[in-house]
């Protein structure tokens, strides 16, 4: 450990989103471990000790108008994939109040929605680790982007994809990106299908790249008593409960509640299909579109964490039917509270679930498949139970605080030394001149 190091982490909010919950655990864990961590966010709602953010009043005010600003300019791009988009365009000056506060180091983490210039990231002084949450770093303007053809070899006029009308915004904000970010940083990713992502791409090829999972309190996220919890939550004790999660999760794509919807169906024309019903915990019930084919219970945006480990360990099967994702906290707090996970086998769910061991990864994007797999996971009880205590064990061995919070001070003793000789090198030269 590295109790004197003074680590600062920038995020565009404590509360509210994976990466933000991601960061701020990473945050506490580190202070746990007493390690001298501050979280800079333009968003601050959580009250966690060591998070500070709009300095007045004013500044708390702006911040929500800089985000619609943000998408106002984005709305001159039209693009057939509606995936989240940030263009970064409006000044920031955190760079200045970053070297304020001097820290040992910066880790960076969700800078979407406004929160810091692209040029101004470019201005960070301080040693840098980067952990990717999303895939906005090394693309364009887009946040989540499977389509490789413009962020692997570079955002050209040419490969522009056909569809997209008015400014290519997206080749804009990747060519600021290119020309601002010259400095050295250290990258973090969850999973290794992102490292292959960050290593194909044009704009952050040949950065030093770690596959570190986000930390996770399993002491937190541990097995409840399954009927207790029923009884807490108001949820049935004599169904198979499949439970799903995300925020806007009905109404974002990539969430796959669509594949999700579809698998249910299929287990509705199935035998003793009444047996299941449905938990989506993110969003209440959503007031139009199509109607579950199972009952559906609606738990609304859920923030204490203990009530989350509850609604886990209150369910047979957590299902992920993301089209993309990195390394989703759904997946890893239910598998830490004993509770199989059903997910594709794409992108970094790999990494999530073991497949037959911890939960079943089903075939891209297969709804029958998806259907076959909360089957199989909740079919045979000592199967289940097998599945379930896996779970725990993995999630106790990859993602608790003792593994993980090593490998982030490594990365950061590799960060401070490569800033050193970043230093040594430019104060040589400019002595030579």
């Amino acid at each position: 450990m590295m109790p004197n190091l003074e680590v600062l982490h920038v995020n565009s909010a404590d509360t509210g989103g994976g990466a933000a919950r991601a960061a701020q655990r990473l945050h506490l864990a580190l202070r746990a471990a007493g390690v001298d961590s501050m979280m800079l966010v333009r968003h601050a709602g959580s009250g966690a000790p060591g998070v500070f953010g709009p300095r007045s009043r004013i500044e708390a005010t702006l911040n929500p108008l800089r985000c619609y600003a943000g998408r106002a300019l984005m709305r001159l791009q039209s693009s057939g994939f509606r995936t989240p988009r940030s263009g970064n365009f409006l000044p920031s000056r955190w760079s200045r109040r970053i070297d304020l506060v001097g820290p040992d180091v910066v880790n960076l983490h969700w800078l979407g929605a406004e929160t810091m210039s692209i040029e101004d990231i470019g201005r960070i002084r301080r040693p840098i680790v980067w952990t990717f949450h999303d895939m906005w770093a090394f693309c364009g303007a887009e946040h989540v982007e499977p389509d490789a053809s413009r962020w692997a070899p570079g955002y050209l006029r040419e490969n522009r994809s056909i569809g997209d009308t008015g400014l290519d915004i997206d080749r804009w904000v990747w060519t600021r990106k290119k020309n601002a970010w010259q400095q050295p940083m250290r990258i973090i990713v969850p999973s290794r299908w992102m490292a292959d992502c960050v290593g194909r791409s044009a704009l952050m090829a040949g950065k030093p790249v770690a596959i570190i999972p986000n930390v996770l309190d399993t002491e937190c996220f541990r097995p409840h008593d399954r009927a207790e919890c029923r009884r807490i939550l108001g949820l049935p004790q004599d169904r198979k409960l499949v439970l799903f999660g995300a925020i806007q999760s009905a109404t974002d794509v990539n969430k796959g509640y669509d594949l999700l919807s579809a698998a249910l169906g299929k287990l509705a024309v199935q035998a003793q299909a009444g047996k299941f019903e449905c938990v989506v915990f993110g969003q209440t019930a959503p007031a139009s579109g199509p109607i579950p084919a199972i009952k559906t219970h609606w738990l609304g945006h859920i923030d204490c964490e203990t009530t989350l480990a509850q609604i886990y360990s209150a369910a047979d099967v957590m299902v992920v039917p993301s089209r993309v994702e990195n390394l989703p906290q759904t997946a890893t707090e239910a598998q830490s509270c004993a509770c199989p996970v059903v997910a594709f086998r794409t992108c970094g769910l790999p990494d999530a679930v073991d497949d037959r061991i911890t939960g079943y990864l089903a075939e891209p994007y297969d709804p029958e498949d998806l259907a076959r797999g909360i089957s199989w996971v909740t079919a045979d009880r000592v199967r289940h139970q097998s599945l379930g205590i896996a779970a725990r064990s993995r999630a106790e061995r990859l993602w608790s605080a003792y593994i993980v919070l090593p490998k982030y001070q490594a990365e950061y003793r590799l960060a401070i030394e490569a800033g050193l000789q970043h230093s040594a090198i430019h104060t040589s030269a400019n002595d030579g001149q």
